[in-house]
């Protein structure tokens, strides 16, 4: 099998080893296999942030599938007034919204669930904190490593502990969200490298499976971004029904090719393929006064990438060569238009970086994890 068979961009060399897990101990038994034979290690979920070199790939690929079991693992009701847990119906096939008076649930979901699979289960049963996440590729065991957001919410609201396997210490650590170090589109699990042994395209900490805590309720949180709060009529700040918010993400994320299409090749890519740029005051002041300004804290301005990008002379649709082209919907989407390579695709974005280099002073930073591949 190649990368190319598992990854939302298509492309990607030949698996020396294949193993796949279902399970939190089958995880640890063929990682720790893996780092025992010394060999080179990829973790890999939905395979939607992922550009793979077109080399093969000589380690072990630990491929996390759905256990397509009830994806809750563990939820406590906490009654407002006595603090007292409730235990809580488990059944895939009873979706029904929890008692309205819970103070709020707490629900562990294994590492290879399908994220969107977890966000309908927490809408149904009327868990407040991810409706805006609703259509996003992958695994419920990448969010946390990338601090997974769209819309106005990340997890990192919402995600109570992220259990992992230590692959230094060989054991299980669990991180509370206080010890996650979220940041915008960056954790802990994302930063810290194992240090020693093979090469390795997984970090020190290999997710096992993420526990979210959500307030009860069939209105969403507050509607962070303006776009949605147009779609949904509703000012800024305010909430919606919860299904109604999903449905209108869905159509925002289907216009922008970003929810995931066989026959569609604008959603043939790794999602936002560039992180917007967090600029110093002075960096920020130095773009034109119509750039987007964001307050990211410490005095510091995030602004769009998608702006920089359109605005260096950059069309949606532009190609290099005629495999590899930006999403004729979305200007910050790298897109395999049909048996791109992965040097297609690096040329492409070193072709944007570039132009938004010299038009803005501005260095674009790839979002997804690159395996063999040099930006």
């Amino acid at each position: 099998m190649r990368l190319s068979d598992l990854t939302t961009l298509r492309i990607g060399g030949e698996i020396r080893t294949l193993v796949e897990a279902r399970t939190a101990q089958e995880v640890i038994e063929a990682v720790s296999a893996a780092d025992a034979a010394g060999e080179p290690l990829l973790v890999l979920g939905g395979g939607s942030n992922l550009v793979a070199s077109d080399e093969p790939f000589e380690g072990t690929v630990v491929l996390l599938r759905d256990p397509e079991e009830p994806p809750l693992l563990d939820a406590t009701c906490e009654v407002g007034a006595s603090g007292e847990p409730d235990g809580i119906p488990v059944d895939p096939a009873e979706l029904t919204p929890l008692d309205p008076t819970c103070g709020g649930a707490i629900v562990e979901y294994f590492a290879g669930v399908n994220w969107d699979r977890a966000v309908r289960y927490a809408i149904a049963r009327d868990m407040v904190g991810v409706e805006a996440l609703s259509g996003i590729p992958g695994s419920v065991g990448a969010t946390p490593i990338q601090n997974v957001g769209a819309y106005g919410q990340e997890v990192a609201a919402t995600i109570s502990r992220v259990r992992t396997w230590d692959r230094e210490k060989n054991a299980v650590r669990t991180f509370f969200a206080a010890d996650c170090e979220f940041a915008y589109r960056d954790s802990v699990f994302k930063r810290t490298r194992i240090s020693g042994g093979a090469p390795s395209a997984t970090g020190r900490y290999v997710v096992l499976s993420v526990t979210f805590q959500h307030t009860i309720g069939s209105l969403s949180a507050p509607i962070r971004y303006a776009q949605l709060a147009d779609a949904l009529g509703v000012e800024v700040g305010e909430r919606a029904p919860m299904r109604e918010v999903r449905e209108a993400v869905l159509r925002i994320r289907g216009s922008k090719g970003m929810v995931l299409d066989l026959r569609d090749h604008d959603t043939w890519s790794a999602g936002s393929f560039f992180t917007n740029p967090i600029l110093a005051a002075q960096e920020a002041a130095a773009l034109p006064a119509e750039a987007p300004r964001y307050d990211a804290g410490d005095e510091r301005i995030k602004t769009s990438a998608a702006w920089l990008i359109s605005h260096s002379g950059i069309e949606r649709g532009h190609a290099v060569g005629e495999r590899a082209a930006v999403s004729s919907k979305h200007s910050l989407a790298l897109t395999n238009r049909g048996g791109a390579s992965s040097d297609d695709l690096v040329a492409l974005a070193q072709d944007v970086q570039s132009r938004v280099q010299e038009r803005f002073g501005i260095h674009l930073e790839p979002e997804p994890v690159r395996l063999g591949v040099d930006l």
